[in-house]
């Protein structure tokens, strides 16, 4: 059953790269920049057109890690992660329904007394806006805050 589940989500993720390079051809204006004007620095995430994300209206602003980004509000943690670093969570390993702890975070929220954080499931938990991730198992790779 997981590698059916496995294979239709891959298979989600290819035609939405797909669509990203039809965009992309049909622009045809891309350039790549010099050897001198490349930065390591890492630029907010495009927002991706994709039925892997559930419906939004707007990003909402977490800490990871020490540092703040924005995410879709209305979804699961982990399909924030993966809206931060298509990539890596989209090929990483995880079940994506609670059977596996590899997708494990410490988080509190402004309410919380914890500062330290409570452990959750990041495929099990929603977004909360203001929500304070203070560690995650080391499967979760997040371009740009992990290293």
């Amino acid at each position: 059953m997981k590698s059916v589940i496995a294979i239709a989500f891959l298979i989600k993720v290819w035609k939405a790269t797909e669509k990203k390079l039809v965009q992309f051809s049909q622009r045809n204006r891309y350039t790549a920049r010099k050897m001198s004007e490349q930065t390591c620095e890492t630029s907010p995430p495009t927002p991706v057109e994709s039925d892997l994300l559930d419906p939004y209206e707007r990003l909402v602003t977490i800490e990871v890690l020490g540092q703040r980004v924005q995410v879709p509000e209305k979804n699961r943690l982990l399909r924030c992660f993966q809206y931060l670093s298509l990539e890596t969570i989209s090929y990483g390993d995880f079940c994506w329904n609670g059977d596996c702890t590899n997708c494990q975070v410490w988080y509190h929220t402004k309410e919380s007394a914890n500062k330290e954080g409570k452990p959750a499931l990041s495929c099990r938990i929603d977004v909360i806006e203001e929500m304070v991730i203070t560690a995650m198992c080391p499967y979760i790779k997040l371009r740009g805050i992990t290293k």
